[in-house]
């Protein structure tokens, strides 16, 4: 049976896989382990803008409520908004109601314990196991239960949180052009942008709770790219439905991505002097691009498996402060404990203010290899074991060989298909291009159930 939770949190289709039930024992058991078993625990609760918001966090309040623990409603705010009050609320959890950059249909349910840190394998585990076996505890009656309250003023006090970390001349002059993703950014992003000075023309910021990511936000980047050359803008930023996503376009309309963005502020904060260890944390599908340019720029980098919550893992085991991914989740932990594209954006800004370059400028410091990405289709008991196969490691050292360090192989078995994926990542896209194609033959040859 697969696993409740995936690399972030419990999603699936609203009402259909993640159902008011589900979403009740959560907020049941969820309560009752993180807090471990306390009664009156204070859990705050944030959502994004999607329609089944409120049908899943009425739920999930019921079961917290049950668990006889207290909830401090957010309503709609970013997930990484849920982490930082967590910590300045000294709250005992927070739950984020989100799925993030998927469409409208899907919600999910995410925790963080009481440092504002996403839940441990093992904690999600003991939750999934209490909701299957439906494991009895004493439920509270009469003044035990717990209580709702709001905290009216969350989004501002998340939004002066994100400001505090800016430090240079007002933005006075800069037109930026915010989409908002008709998500959780639709009203902090505009008010902090603005609070800095800058002339902020908000796109895609009036949420009716199906239009969440429909054809906009950090998925859909072409709409973005249109408004700044039209409104002749310096900058414009993109986040996704929760807001825990920044990407970028350049004066010039050229999309900026999540390595371009760590490069540049990494790139700043090491002239600085607060770049922790030089280093950042990134994954390994961050382009080899990247690599290059810290090395030319003296820097080091350090690789994780793909997903956020593996980066922040190695930056808190290590002590780095800068991490994160080509899709622009990116992590300042010296500020926020996730993700958090509002802090992104303000740290960007900074950057383009306090150097007096452009966003083009800027991203001139790394310049972006061509990948190519191909499916292998294999036997499902054998996509983990395609080293084991002396073919094919063989060939894939040729290769790695071949490019001399201007190019790399990088292959991952599907965690739910039975496909090896194969990326190739060099400067000459016909040759990548011709190399996957015959990688890929080789590993299906291999690898297929006709074959063993």
């Amino acid at each position: 049976m697969s696993r409740m939770f995936g690399t972030d949190g419990v999603r699936g289709v609203a009402n259909k896989e993640l159902t008011v039930e589900l979403a009740m024992q959560l907020g049941r058991y969820g309560a009752h382990v993180i807090t471990g078993r306390k009664r009156g625990a204070k859990i705050l609760v944030g959502a994004d803008t999607r329609i089944s918001g409120e049908m899943l966090e009425n739920a999930l309040i019921a079961g917290i409520l049950s668990s006889g623990c207290d909830v401090i409603k957010l309503g709609v705010i970013p997930t990484p908004a849920v982490a930082k009050l967590v910590r300045l609320y000294q709250a005992d959890a927070g739950v984020m109601i989100s799925a993030s950059h998927n469409p409208a249909e899907f919600n999910g349910i995410k925790f963080f314990n009481s440092e504002g840190l996403k839940l441990s394998d093992a904690v999600e585990d003991e939750i999934e196991a209490e909701i299957k076996s439906q494991k009895p505890f004493d439920l509270p009656v009469g003044g035990a239960l717990g209580r709702i309250s709001f905290a009216e003023s969350a989004k501002e006090t998340y939004v002066k949180s994100v400001l505090e970390t800016y430090s240079g001349p007002s933005l006075d002059g800069m037109r930026v052009v915010l989409d908002c993703a008709n998500g959780a950014a639709s009203e902090v992003a505009p008010m902090a942008i603005r609070a800095l000075g800058a002339e902020v023309i908000a796109l895609h910021n009036t949420p009716d709770g199906i239009n969440i990511n429909a054809g906009c936000g950090s998925t859909h980047m072409d709409d973005l790219m249109a408004q700044v050359k039209a409104h002749n803008a310096h900058v414009g930023l993109a986040f996704d439905g929760d807001a825990d996503r920044l990407l970028a376009v350049d004066e010039n309309g050229q999309f900026v991505d999540g390595d371009k963005i760590m490069a540049i502020c990494g790139q700043f904060l090491k002239v600085q002097n607060q770049l922790a260890e030089n280093t950042i944390v990134t994954t390994v599908m961050t382009n080899l691009g990247f690599d290059i340019a810290m090395k030319e720029n003296g820097m080091k980098t350090v690789k994780t498996q793909v997903g956020d919550r593996y980066v922040l893992e190695n930056m808190l085991a290590n002590g780095y402060e800068l991490g994160g991914e080509q899709s622009g989740h990116i992590i300042f932990l010296r500020y926020n404990t996730t993700g958090d594209g509002l802090l992104t954006a303000v740290q960007l800004l900074r950057v383009m203010r306090a150097t007096e370059k452009s966003l083009s400028e800027l991203a001139n410091i790394m310049t972006v290899y061509p990948q190519v990405l191909k499916n292998a289709k294999v036997a499902n008991h054998l996509k983990q074991r395609y080293m084991e196969n002396e073919l094919i490691a063989e060939r894939i050292r040729q290769v790695e060989q071949d490019f001399s360090g201007k190019g790399r192989v990088l292959i991952r078995p599907s965690g739910t298909e039975p496909l090896v994926r194969v990326m190739i990542e060099g400067s000459d896209l016909g040759k990548l291009e011709q190399t996957a194609v015959e990688l890929t033959a080789l590993i299906e040859a291999q690898l297929s159930p006709e074959h063993n």
